[in-house]
């Protein structure tokens, strides 16, 4: 009876249970699962931990340097303010303030030349009296 039993257990034992001495194939298809999606989970961690630094080169943005210590910051110390402001940074354009003052400095010295009020010549400068040269006179 206890033969007949056995044989009507293993004919009715689920797909996973293995025979002993084989080899467990969902144990194997398991470890390989998880492995592959820690593997994934952290390159996607790192490709999404990089995003500012990428928004910035593609954009050739001027603060790269500060984004890039920026986003080390948040890669080691776990801060998300970090990751936040370097993201905030990548994507704001600061608008350029000092080529337009150039240009209307320049434009003002060129309409002040032109009235003749600057003199571009080179002055010659006078030698400078000290007070240890005025008392040798």
């Amino acid at each position: 009876m206890e033969g007949g039993l056995r044989e009507t257990a293993i004919a009715h034992a689920p797909f996973f249970v293995t025979a002993p001495g084989e080899t467990d194939v969902l144990f194997t298809i398991v470890v390989w699962f998880v492995v592959l999606a820690v593997f994934g989970a952290g390159a996607l961690y790192l490709s999404l931990h990089a995003l500012p630094e990428r928004m910035a080169h593609h954009a050739n943005h001027t603060q790269i340097q500060l984004i890039s210590i920026l986003t080390l910051l948040a890669l080691f110390t776990h801060n998300n303010l970090f990751w936040l402001a370097a993201l905030v940074i990548a994507v704001v354009q600061v608008p350029d303030f000092y080529s337009p003052l150039q240009s209307i400095a320049q434009s003002v010295k060129a309409m002040a030349r032109n009235r003749g009020a600057v003199d571009d010549s080179p002055v010659a400068s006078e030698p400078v009296t000290t007070q240890e040269n005025a008392k040798d006179v």
